[in-house]
């Protein structure tokens, strides 16, 4: 049953729409989140879990330092266990050019307060060791950052925003958005309408049709991105920091006796796939067999894919629409959306009440694709 009005309704049940619900919610805002599968179903339930501030632009670096610290505290505010696992964040390093731009990185990371560091070769291959050196020059490493548990955090911020009066409706796709006199007046459902004056597209990677539904361009493309856990891995380390091999994008870290393993493909197409392929399982062998040689006859318990939201520059769009009145947006995030959730959400609650937000991202309103300067964050994986 939908309520006939709300006072904000949230499209999107993934971490940035369960996050920006309880934090809306908590402020005392009549808030409806409305999910078109199961909460988290989408791109978060399918994340790696990692949770970093290793970032080259300023506001990334912000987003996941804020997003760490609510982490941190997490079973305190909103509450739950979400397996946080500090272990660190090990950028490998095979080119000058990388190298020298993480150093600019790490020198702007710790003018933002951010505990990160370079590396030597040897001293990389000491954190994470079963990391082979042949043609690494260096490396990066944060030891606040790691990973943790998507779904859990999906959940406690839902069992939260519900305690503070929220309504969450799953199963329940929005088909359209009412427009009257340039505002936004109501949402539209396979199970009814529901009146509003104010929309927040968390929708993730099906943020576009969102958009178009008021006429708000979103520039936000599905890019699959596949995932698999190992079999059991003897001795593992106990504190194996999430590794990358950044010139290839394979990483890894550990998930219970086995480890999580992923890597990008260069020639994969926009679309909404969701197999797995074997094309994309040889290229990754190859990678570890390079980077990681020890690991290479582990057996593959399961795998999966999921979708990446990918704008033209691999930041997120976050802001309020020109028009219509009161449309506002939080996608995009094109492989971050998980680990700056908790602080998107803190930003569309102070969006959303027209005041100045935690944090500045002014450099993320879609506007900025019209003329503006554009500043493509580097350390994306």
């Amino acid at each position: 049953m939908l309520p006939g009005r709300a006072e904000v309704v949230v499209i999107g049940g993934g971490v940035v729409g369960v996050s920006t619900a309880f934090h809306l919610a908590e402020a005392g805002v009549n808030v409806l989140l409305l999910e078109r599968d199961e909460l988290g179903e989408g791109s978060t339930s399918k994340a790696a879990g990692g949770v970093r501030a290793q970032f080259s632009e300023p506001v990334n670096i912000e987003l996941g330092q804020r997003s760490l610290r609510a982490f941190e505290n997490f079973a305190q505010r909103p509450g739950g266990e979400i397996d946080l696992k500090q272990v660190g964040y090990l950028f490998l390093l095979a080119s000058p050019e990388d190298v020298a731009t993480f150093e600019n990185s790490v020198r702007v990371q710790n003018e933002l307060g951010v505990p990160s560091r370079m590396l030597t070769v040897a001293e990389a291959c000491e954190l994470s060791p079963y990391v082979v050196p042949n043609g690494l020059l260096a490396a990066a490493f944060s030891p606040t950052d790691g990973h943790c548990t998507p779904e859990a955090v999906v959940q406690g911020y839902a069992q939260a925003a519900r305690r503070h009066g929220a309504l969450l409706r799953r199963h329940c796709p929005v088909t359209g958005i009412e427009v009257t006199s340039g505002q936004i007046s109501a949402v539209h459902t396979d199970f009814g309408t529901v009146e509003t004056s104010t929309v927040v597209c968390a929708a993730g990677a099906w943020s576009a049709t969102v958009g178009a539904y008021a006429e708000v361009e979103l520039p936000v493309l599905p890019l699959r991105r596949q995932i698999l856990v190992t079999e059991p891995v003897p001795d593992l380390p106990p504190r194996l920091p999430f590794t990358i091999d950044f010139e290839t994008s394979f990483y890894f870290h550990d998930d219970g006796p086995g480890l999580l393993i992923g890597m990008s493909d260069p020639d994969e197409e926009y679309g909404f796939r969701l197999s797995t392929d074997d094309r994309w399982l040889g290229r990754l062998t190859d990678a570890v067999g390079q980077r990681a040689p020890r690991l290479a006859d582990i057996g593959v318990a399961h795998c999966w894919a999921g979708l990446y939201e990918i704008t033209p520059d691999h930041n997120a769009l976050v802001g309020e629409a020109e028009g219509p009145g009161r449309f506002l947006y939080a996608t995009g995030f094109s492989g971050h959306g998980f680990l700056q959730g908790p602080a998107i959400g803190e930003v569309m609650r102070d969006l959303v009440l027209g005041r100045p937000p935690v944090v500045d991202v002014t450099g993320l309103d879609v506007r900025r694709f019209a003329g503006a300067e554009i500043r493509p964050e580097h350390n994306c994986v």
